[in-house]
This record gives structure tokens, sequence and C-alpha cells, in this order.
């Protein structure tokens, strides 16, 4: 592990030398391209946007969120208007009247108003196939233009989250009803426009998109007139662009951008900027109850403490992450729960194999009734630090006797089999503020989802499912804190995950580039407020 730090921090040293004596420099800077008071940035991503379509998960979200816009949005403060300039809730909490924001257009020239918006959610709340990982989705009942600018949503229940899920990402996203075919957004749409600040006026698949400002924007124009989102697949391609200036922007998780050695030394420089984000989510291993070797809850609890975390956060993450004892951070809501600390102990791991009858064969390995303790782990192979995690948990459980498979899958195939629960281990994210908790939790009922498929052959799983179906539509604070201390207590008792670290999100940028800053949700890049310094 420690040869493959050093080879990348190598790397990039002498990229950065080779570079300097490339490139003119001038106050000590390497000079770009472009002049940094030019109003167009450059952002790279290892992915292309892909279709954008805001009813439907194929597209990146950062794209999206800045073509389409919601009724509200979540920020750190709450619930904010966006293209709902105020609402109304009923007393019993089945009736959210909006009342929408005048003279707003799309981007087609198409006007914004209540009909649109009740077409929108239609098209939403009809593909509930794609949509029922969104339990707000099938609460709909109804849905009503009362006047132009008055539109009416009434729910089946009283359903708490409401406007948190209105104000997500997607896909409660606006988009222009010239857009739709054949009256749905469900197989496609003709076009891209929406009434957000910025429009896609050019996509070359897997090379660049280009994105403009809306001329026509209802809010604050933005300082930065054009994005470029330039796919970079390669990291080291990334740190070479970079480099020569022709990149402005990296954000995101790791997979998303540099690897942490390279991150660490980017912020050791004075050439760049950087920001980490507060803990956004929780990354954990969950762990298959219905499966022969850890569907034993003594087995589980030797796994928890046979994991070293801190080697983990430490020598894997270079300290970006702090280690998580819990598989929500306290500091989510509802989540500060007085839970009993999983320490790391090879002693007790030990114990516990022991206890469940597993013992120490002359290869090191443990054996109970002539089979070894052989567990597998997959993880998406475009993630190398997936991978890099695994080999460090391969170690930890070898101390302990215990073996650990590790097979990476292309993305598709690592989805598909959280859908079938063909899988000992796996990797868990939750999906951080604002959908944590109550979006994430609800989403442990849907087994198209690895949670529900780890979490099936818990004796009390269909306890914990009728728990979470009616903490979605309690009304009273008081008792919704007392159902969420009662699911995470239960199912940290059960120990199905072994929570890791709590996730960041990560930016590097030019020292021309501010207000590089960070939304509440960890899928969105807020370029809206971004400018160059003159």
């Amino acid at each position: 592990m420690k040869n493959k730090k050093s080879y990348s921090i190598f790397l990039l040293i002498l990229t950065v030398i080779l570079l300097s004596a490339c490139f003119d420099k001038k106050d000590g800077n390497v000079l770009t391209s472009k002049a940094k008071s030019t109003n167009d940035l450059v952002f790279a991503s290892t992915k292309d946007i892909r279709d954008i379509n805001p009813h439907l998960y194929a597209g990146e979200m950062p794209a999206q969120n800045i073509v389409f816009e919601s009724l509200v949005i979540n920020t750190d403060e709450g619930i904010k208007p966006a293209l709902a300039e105020n609402w109304d809730i009923s007393e019993d909490g089945l009736t959210y009247t909006f009342y929408l924001r005048q003279g707003v257009v799309f981007t087609d020239g198409e006007p914004f108003n209540a009909e649109v918006v009740k077409m929108n959610v239609d098209a939403v709340v009809e593909n509930i196939e794609k949509n029922a990982w969104l339990n707000l989705v099938a609460e709909i009942q109804e849905t009503k233009a009362v006047d132009r600018y008055t539109f009416q949503l009434t729910l089946k229940n009283p359903y708490y989250p409401t406007l948190e899920e209105l104000g997500l990402t997607r896909p409660f996203r606006f988009i222009s009803p010239k857009s739709f075919i054949a009256g749905t957004t469900a197989n496609g749409v003709s076009s891209y426009a929406g009434t957000g600040p910025y429009v896609l006026t050019e996509h070359k698949k897997n090379q660049y998109a280009v994105f403009t400002e809306n001329d026509n924007y209802w809010g604050d124009k933005p300082k930065i007139k054009s994005i470029k989102w330039k796919v970079m697949p390669d990291h080291q391609t990334i740190l070479l662009a970079l480099e020569k200036g022709e990149i402005d922007l990296l954000f995101g998780s790791d997979g998303d951008m540099v690897d942490n050695d390279s991150f660490k030394a980017l912020s050791e420089q004075d050439k760049y900027s950087t920001a980490v984000s507060r803990p956004v989510g929780s990354r954990a291993i969950v762990l298959n109850s219905q499966k022969p070797i850890t569907k034993d809850p003594i087995v589980r609890e030797a796994f928890q403490s046979a994991i070293n975390k801190q080697i983990i956060a430490e020598g894997i993450l270079n300290g970006a992450e702090q280690v998580a004892d819990t598989l929500l951070a306290p500091s989510v809501p509802y989540a500060d729960v007085n839970l009993i600390k999983q320490e790391y102990s090879e002693d007790r791991a030990n114990e516990l194999l022991a206890k469940a009858g597993w013992k120490i064969g002359k290869d090191g390995y443990r054996y109970k009734d002539g089979n070894k303790l052989e567990i597998t782990i997959y993880y998406n192979s475009d993630n190398a630090q997936e991978r890099t995690i695994s080999e460090s948990m391969q170690n930890d459980l070898k101390q302990v006797g215990a073996s650990l498979k590790i097979i990476g899958e292309e993305k598709q195939a690592y989805f598909d089999r959280q859908k079938t629960g063909d899988f000992d281990l796996m990797y868990s994210l939750s999906w951080g503020l604002p959908y944590d908790p109550q979006t994430y939790v609800s989403s442990w009922r849907v087994p198209s989802h690895a949670d529900y498929q780890a979490q099936v052959g818990l004796e009390k799983k269909e306890w914990l499912d009728q728990v979470i179906t009616d903490l979605m539509s309690e009304q009273s604070e008081d008792n919704r804190k007392q159902m969420y201390k009662d699911i995470l207590t239960y199912i940290h008792s059960e120990n199905i995950y072994i929570p890791l670290t709590y996730s960041v999100t990560k930016a590097v940028h030019t020292k021309a580039l501010k207000g590089v800053d960070f939304n509440v949700s960890q899928y969105e890049i807020p370029f809206e407020k971004m400018y160059f310094e003159e």
C-alpha cells in the first residue's frame, strides 16, 4: 500500500517538474491558454453528461441541476422558494398548495405555469417503475392546476419529507412541454429546455458539453457565462490538463476527480486552491443476513471488531475522512442516537469467531463443519479506491482467520447484483443530505437495493419495514425522533453495516476562480456562485 502511495506522489511530482520546464511563467504562475478574467469556466470530469432528462437517471446530476429547476430547494437554512414563491400545507398534512413564480419561461419560449407543473409531476408519477425508490411518488393521490399560477398536490397519507423530496435534483424538476414525446418523458425527451440559469448548447458524446448562460433567466444571472464540461476518464490526464492550465475546476468524490494522494499533493502547492466539504454521507460495508456465513449475528459482530477503520481513514484516505462509529453521522437529523461504539480488536474478533464455532486450521484460516470461513466482497471496478479499501480489509480479516475474496464488476453488473442479493459483502454509501435520513432509510424497503436484500434475513425485517412506513407519515416530531432511534438502534445492534468513514466532497481549482463552495447535496456543483477574479 505504501509503495502504491509513494509511486502515485512520485508521478505527480515528476509531472509538475516536466511541465514547469515546458511552459513560460509570469509572477510564479503558469500561463494558461486563456486569460483568467474571462467568463468561461472549464470543468474536468471522468464522466460524460449523458442523457440529462430530469425525470430519468442516466444523466449527471450536476448538469441536470443547472438546467432544470424545482418548486423548492434544499439549503443549509432549510427549504427555500424556487419556482414556487410560497406554499400552504393543510392541517391534516395531505394537501400542499404552491403559488408559482410568474413570468418564468423555458429556454424554448414556452411559459411556466400550473398546467406545466401538473404535466411534469404526472409524468413522474406515471413512470412509477423507474421512480419507486422515492416514496413521495407513491404517495401522490392527485395533482391539480387550480389556476394559472396555483398548483395543488394531494397525498394519500401525510408524508413529512414532501418538501425535501420535491427539492431534490431529480425527478421533480421541470422540462418544457415541447420536450415531451407522446405526452411522456419516460422514453426520452426531444430537447433539454429548462428554466435554470444555464442552457446546454453543445454536446459531443464522451468528449465535452458546453453550457451557456440562459439570457432569459428569472433569477440572479450567473457571473460565469459559459461552462465547458470536459470528459477526461484518466486521472493522470486530468492532472496534466490542470498543470497546463487547460482546466479550472475539479469537483466531486474520489471517483469523479483525482485520488487522495494527488489531492493532498495539490493542496500543498501554492499554485492551486483546494476545499473539502463537511461530511456528506456514510461509507460502509453491508453484510448479507441471508448468506450462510454472514447470516450469523456473532460472525457479523466479529467482522465489526476485525476491521481497522483507522488504517482506512488515515492510510488510504489520507485523513480526509473521519472514522465512522455509526451508520449515519450524529450531525444528520434524527441520527444523534446513543449507540455502543464498536472498537477495533483482533482479540475480540477471534473470541467471537471461536464462540460461533469457527476453528483455526493448519493454514491459518478458520473452518466449521468442513467449510472454510471465506466470504466475497464486490465493488464497482471503476472505483480504484474501493479496491484498495477491500485489500486493507482482506488483510485485517486474514489476521483473524477469515478469507476475503475481492471481485470488481462493471458498474451495471454491480448494480444488478444489488437487486438480486447475490453477495456476501458490498459497498454501501448513504445518500447524504438532503436525502439522509428519510429518503435513504425509506429506500431500505425497496427490493432493488442492496440494503433491502442484506436485511431480508433479519428476524425483525417485517417490523423494521413497517416502522419505516409509519415513520414517513408521522406528524409528531417527538414520535419521529423515537422511531428513528428504534430503527437505527436495531440496525446497529444487528451489525448489518460496518461503518467505515464519513465521506466528503472535494474541490481543486485555479486561484483565479472564486466562489467555489458546496451545496447541501453532494450531487450538485454550485457553478452559479462562481466567478473569476479580475
